[in-house]
């Protein structure tokens, strides 16, 4: 399994190349995503990324069990270990990931798309984490990610069920926030990657960083930390083109600096 890369200026596509095991989460796709994410990070161009997966079937169908079963549990340990890891890198990037699920996104598939920081599904797609039919539970943050999206209850409801969600539910419990016909997926994620890609790079991360960090907060301290992020935009240079694209009544060019 790897993953295709398709730039599209200020956005990039990256597809899960693994269309006839599902697209399923292994090592060597992981030790490439590390790759990727530290190369994302340092681009000055970049502002968006599409993540989605080859073929219809499946935008990602979790952990290769067939690469799982001949692992030690040393090695599953590792496993997900670099899952984690690679997911809380998604998180933590200054860029903003939009997830196209085309497809079944399951245990691991379902943890990817939760990492990102916006999820666009397919109307025949379901969402589901399946682990407890497996003798394991969600491994890769799919028990935090799902109760801080959409509330204790209903992560119970679909972890401690293993059931499978369709679109339209996932769309009403807040697990994405659009849905789309298969045709259209990858056009609505792209123009969704467009409409963030048009904003100013710094103010795109700090206000990534605004809610992320300060959801959990007391409302006091909550709100101090928004002031902080704030202010880091407060001597960019492109607040400062932004007011002045304002008053010429012309689009803004954004640089990040």
């Amino acid at each position: 399994m790897d993953w295709i890369i398709e730039a599209r200026g200020e956005i990039e596509i990256w597809t899960i190349d693994g269309e006839a095991r599902r697209n399923s989460i292994t090592r060597a796709m992981l030790s490439r995503l590390t790759t990727e994410l530290a190369r994302a990070g340092a681009s000055r161009e970049l502002r968006c990324i599409v993540i989605t997966g080859a073929g219809g079937r499946a935008f990602c169908a979790g952990a290769d069990l067939k690469e799982r079963a001949g692992m030690t549990e040393e090695e599953v340990h590792r496993f997900l270990s670099d899952l984690r890891a690679g997911l809380r890198a998604i998180e933590a990037s200054p860029k903003v990931f939009v997830a196209a699920i085309n497809g079944v996104a399951l245990g691991g598939g379902l943890e990817l798309a939760l990492a990102c920081d916006l999820r666009v599904m397919s109307d025949l797609a379901e969402v589901g984490l399946p682990e407890v039919g497996l003798g394991i539970i969600p491994g890769g943050g799919g028990t935090q990610r799902l109760a801080r999206e959409i509330g204790i209850a209903r992560a119970k409801d679909l972890v401690l069920t293993a059931r499978r969600l369709g679109a339209v539910e996932a769309l009403d419990w807040g697990i994405v926030s659009r849905i789309a016909t298969p045709e259209k997926l990858l056009e609505e994620a792209v123009a969704m990657a467009a409409q963030v890609a048009r904003n100013a790079p710094i103010s795109l991360r700090q206000a990534k960083r605004a809610i992320d960090e300060g959801w959990h907060l007391p409302i006091d301290e909550a709100l101090a930390h928004e002031t902080r992020m704030y202010q880091d935009c407060l001597a960019t240079s492109d607040r400062r083109e932004a007011l002045k694209a304002f008053a010429e009544k012309r689009r803004p060019v954004f640089k990040g600096e």
